[in-house]
């Protein structure tokens, strides 16, 4: 085991700061996700597998919540209120099982792919079990542990505050890391972010892309950086939307154009399909007539940037030659490129040995594909992609009908990481290789399932409260008052503990 210098230093630079901002376990777990190459050590034992810093505050997370003195009374309040909890457990015992069981069951039956030990590539061999059996199913229950005992904290007390300052510091360091790589490289200075990069990956930092620098930020290469990149933009764009806030909106347009710099397919393409349910929101809103500011400003800066594109394609016509060569090389023709025969023959004998199986998986870890949805088929096999598909509709859902029972603050947070994480799952269907949603995934799904249990505890607490006065009326008739009050109410339901009576929150 080869302990990591800057790992560790990262580790106490963001403790200090997460102690400080008073949500310690929270903000420093989100926070960490910024650092996608930056390991804490190497597992020389596990095939040099390097957990990043992400895993030190997931295992604080769970280790504080664990030696919490009626930790029992909180995980049946918990798995009592949260029902996809249930789910979510079952999916990480099947994935243990699985991890061990099929790669020795299905030995030898089909193919898969696999990182050499000599050659440091990804090779094709025969099924067997792996070192990534271990590595990536501990990285799955590892994000599950975090899943259930965020829950436990958000269910405990309302924390949304320390979610909303987690994610904007993880905005805010993704942003600006992505900001010092894209000037060092473009001025001459080379990579000013290479001694974080300790994570034992495949670094590709100095990559060209039709003649324009790739910006990998802080990851180990490009397509890593912009799929963290969607994540944070879906996590600003929405909340500015909400909450008109200037920070969300400075950087939501920084990392858009980082994500069109960053000269990766899977920015573009994620790009395209986020670009989507933003048309459609805008398009609602013309059809009844009450466009806001924020969308007029959009409009706006879409017409001045394709009139000044017309504009320099009537100057001077080959100005615009390098960003055609590169949505070429990066969209148009990248099917028929080397990499991208590559992964398309991955993601063909991933689906095989599905099929090889009887629709049981090879196993979690036991193989990569280029897609996140077929590497849970393969992976996981058919009972486990259900599971997942229910935890992803879950999240989807959000807070559905009990929106209206929490505070706009409450819901614009809660919506903004749902966003996030969908994004992120949208990134990883273009390019992901493991089966592993990853820690965003599992966080958001705790503030989506935690705060709606919050929320449907409140509603409930208030309709068996009997109501005194005109207020009765109010919330009854549902007027705007009512509403007012229904909210109120509910807001000084759930501000302290209502169903826990245990020892004091952990940071």
């Amino acid at each position: 085991m080869q302990v990591s210098l800057p790992g560790l230093l990262i580790c106490a630079a963001i403790l200090v700061v997460a102690y400080h901002s008073r949500g310690m376990l929270i903000i420093g777990l989100i926070a960490s996700q910024a650092f996608g190459a930056t390991a804490i050590m190497t597992l020389t034992f596990l095939g040099g597998s390097s957990p990043l810093i992400y895993t030190i505050f997931a295992l604080l997370l769970v280790t504080a919540v664990a030696a919490r003195r009626r930790i029992w009374f909180d995980l049946g309040i918990v798995f009592g209120s949260i029902r996809p909890v249930w789910i979510l457990t079952s999916l990480m015992v099947y994935a243990i099982i699985g991890s061990w069981l099929f790669p020795r069951f299905f030995a030898g039956q089909t193919a898969v792919f696999v990182q050499s030990k000599t050659r440091g590539t990804v090779v094709e061999d025969s099924l067997a079990p792996v070192s990534g059996n271990i590595s990536q199913t501990g990285y799955f229950i590892l994000g599950g542990l975090a899943a259930i005992a965020l829950c436990t904290l958000l269910l405990h007390s309302n924390r949304i505050d320390q979610v909303r300052r987690g994610f904007f510091l993880w905005c805010g360091l993704h942003t600006g890391m992505g900001l010092i790589d894209f000037i060092g490289k473009n001025v001459g200075a080379g990579d000013l972010l290479a001694p974080i990069r300790t994570a034992n990956y495949a670094i590709i930092t100095d990559a060209m892309e039709a003649g324009f620098v790739r910006i990998t930020g802080p990851f180990s290469e490009a397509s890593s950086f912009a799929s963290v990149s969607l994540a944070c933009l879906a996590f600003c764009y929405s909340y500015w939307r909400k909450t008109k806030s200037p920070l969300a909106k400075w950087l939501s347009g920084i990392l858009l154009f980082l994500s069109i710099l960053s000269t990766s397919s899977t920015a573009y393409v994620g790009l395209t399909l986020l670009c989507i349910p933003v048309a459609f929101s805008m398009l609602a809103s013309v059809l009844k007539g009450k466009v806001e500011r924020e969308e007029m400003l959009i409009i706006a800066l879409m017409v001045l940037g394709g009139t000044a594109i017309l504009g320099i394609s009537l100057y001077k016509a080959e100005a615009l030659d390098p960003f055609v060569r590169l949505i070429n090389s990066t969209i148009i023709n990248k099917a028929d490129s080397g990499s991208g025969h590559e992964r398309t023959y991955w993601n063909l004998k991933s689906l095989q040995s599905f099929l090889d199986t009887s629709g049981l998986g090879v196993g979690f870890g036991s193989s990569r594909a280029s897609s996140w949805p077929i590497a849970v088929l393969s992976q996981l096999g058919l009972f486990g992609s259900l599971m997942m598909a229910v935890l992803l509709c879950i999240l989807a859902r959000g807070l559905g009908a009990v929106r209206e029972g929490v505070d706009p603050e409450t819901d614009a947070v809660v919506a903004s990481v749902r966003n996030a994480a969908l994004a992120s799952i949208i990134a990883m269907s273009v390019s992901g290789g493991s089966a592993d949603p990853g820690i965003l995934f599992f966080i958001a799904l705790a503030v989506v399932s935690a705060t709606r249990a919050r929320a449907l505890r409140g509603m409930n607490a208030l309709r068996r409260a009997p109501a005194s006065g005109h207020g009765t009326v109010n919330v009854v008739s549902g007027g705007s008052a009512g509403l007012a009050l229904r909210r109120q109410r509910f807001s000084a339901m759930c501000q302290g503990p209502v169903l826990f009576n245990t020892d004091s929150d952990a940071q």
